[in-house]
């Protein structure tokens, strides 16, 4: 077979993993060539729909003024951004997922995540910290919380801009609306090309490596139906609309192992009223994760979650199945004037699917719950609430008691009118079901044994996320294994054609 080779190494994806990948890869002295399935208006994947946070381990405020030098002396002494060893890191990635993750794969995420950060920052990605997510003021103090405090520089598309800009500077060769439908081996089992579609048709490329970086398949409504259940293909995509597991089928054909989680998925309250897939726009603001500071109920007016059960970067990317379970898919988050400023940033646009009211009876209606469940509601929740004292930068334990479920931390009451009510639905992020790999990014057969030339970052790695996952970790661990993969990559490159010359 008579192959175009046009690079060393293929990239498949056009997200931060991908883009990672590239950046790594090209330092080894590969040349490298990224395919992006989408228009170049489209291009960035699920990154660019993201808020930009990375959760990574670091030691104390000198990290994250490596990470942001601009942060000045009079500022520091206004912030607490607390420490985050790696061990927590592992530690909440193992009590989320209940132990399920791979442990070898997560200590290669935590032990590698400040590291990664400072390596994306030397070579020109800007951070800032997190002050309209994760941060409140106690006693005149920002007080950062819940081990995610850093963001890209214009969230999810800065990051996915900036991150393009560099691949470009670093001679990424980018191919737009170019899809790999297939991947082509030797008789020894090796790597050798990829099979793409664009516009003039089928094309065979030559390369000498292939790492898959193009997501996993949430948004493909049969896969979701197919692994995750009845019911999934009606839930809405956060983010693009091309992430339809090509990746992960393109492995899968050829003798890769599937790993991790199928049935699961990263998904989240979003509002009723979004698009079928992501909003370039708005983004993440359909997002929303406040519900810590208030109340969930269905449209029978009855609570079906623990509100309060953890802080809310360890609880949001479950709950969006939990209320794909409710009536109708839908359920509303609840909160009065006590607690409105306490609100994230997506509550505040205008695509916001809000009512306001100034009794609970006139709030059920308009948002079109079940009016006696509603006050019966209120009222056995409000009762069941402790003495203990509410700070929101803290599990409390201002909980309840009595009721089913039960509210853990930050429960007060409901009784401060005007009240405000948003629909929300399940929005789905990305699916954790994917292809093994090994702790240099390579892909393994169903022997366990790796497919010559062949690596793999990002959503489509199975094993890392079961159930759940901490907030911040899905950008984290592209980053990390997205470099793995383009170092890898690129080094065995560089033997193997040593070795043939």
């Amino acid at each position: 077979m008579r192959l175009d080779q046009i690079s060393d190494v293929i990239i498949v994806g056009g997200g931060n993993a991908a883009l990672c990948a590239a950046l790594a890869a090209s330092e080894t002295g590969a040349t490298v060539t990224l395919l992006e399935k989408a228009p170049e208006h489209l291009r960035g994947g699920n990154s660019y729909f993201t808020g930009g946070l990375f959760r990574f381990a670091y030691d104390g405020i000198n990290d994250i003024i490596d990470l942001i030098p601009s942060i000045t002396a009079s500022e520091q002494e206004c912030i607490d951004v607390g420490t985050y060893p790696y061990g927590q890191f592992y530690e909440d990635v193992m009590r989320v997922t209940e132990g399920l993750s791979d442990p070898t794969l997560i200590q290669q995420l935590t032990s590698n995540s400040y590291p990664t950060m400072k390596w994306l920052s030397e070579r020109g990605q800007k951070w800032i910290l997190a002050y309209g997510r994760q941060a409140f003021k106690i006693d005149g103090v920002m007080k950062f919380w819940g081990g995610l405090i850093v963001e890209a520089v214009g969230g999810g598309q800065g990051l996915s801009d900036r991150c393009f800009d560099l691949a470009k500077r670093a001679g990424v060769g980018i191919l737009y609306q170019t899809k790999a439908t297939s991947l082509i081996q030797n008789n020894t089992g090796r790597i050798i090309g990829v099979t793409t579609k664009d516009d003039n048709g089928y094309r065979d490329i030559g390369t000498n490596a292939v790492i898959l970086a193009c997501g996993g398949f949430e948004s493909n409504a049969e896969m979701r139906t197919r692994y995750l259940g009845p019911g999934w293909e009606l839930a809405k995509v956060r983010g693009t609309q091309f992430n339809t597991g090509d990746g992960i089928r393109m492995a899968l054909d050829i003798g890769a192992m599937s790993y991790g989680h199928w049935s699961g998925c990263h998904s989240v309250a979003w509002d009723l009223n979004a698009p079928p897939y992501g909003d370039r726009n708005i983004a993440d603001l359909f997002q929303k994760h406040s519900y810590p500071f208030g109340i969930i109920v269905n449209v029978k007016g009855e609570r079906f979650v623990d509100e309060g059960a953890d802080f809310r970067n360890y609880t949001y990317a479950k709950y969006g199945k939990e209320i794909l379970n409710q009536p109708q898919r839908v359920a509303f988050q609840i909160f009065d004037d006590k607690t409105k400023h306490l609100l994230r940033d997506e509550y505040h646009i205008p695509q916001t699917s809000v009512i306001k009211a100034q009794t609970v009876e006139d709030l059920a209606d308009g948002l079109g719950i079940g009016k006696e469940g509603l006050i019966e509601t209120v009222r056995t929740f409000n009762q069941a609430i402790n003495e203990k004292t509410f700070d929101p930068t803290i599990l409390d334990g201002k909980g309840t008691s009595g009721i089913h479920p039960p509210k853990s931390n930050w429960a007060l009451p409901i009784d401060k009118p005007p009240y405000l009510g948003y629909a929300v639905t399940c929005g789905i992020t990305f699916t954790f079901g994917g292809l093994k790999i090994n702790n240099r990014a390579q892909v393994l057969d169903t022997e366990e044994n790796p497919l010559p030339g062949l690596y793999a970052a990002g959503e489509l790695i199975g094993g890392l996320f079961y159930n759940n996952y901490p907030g911040g970790a899905g950008l984290m661990s592209g980053s990390v294994f997205g470099k793995i993969a383009g170092y890898s990559a690129g080094q065995d490159i560089m033997q193997f054609l040593n070795r043939t010359i």
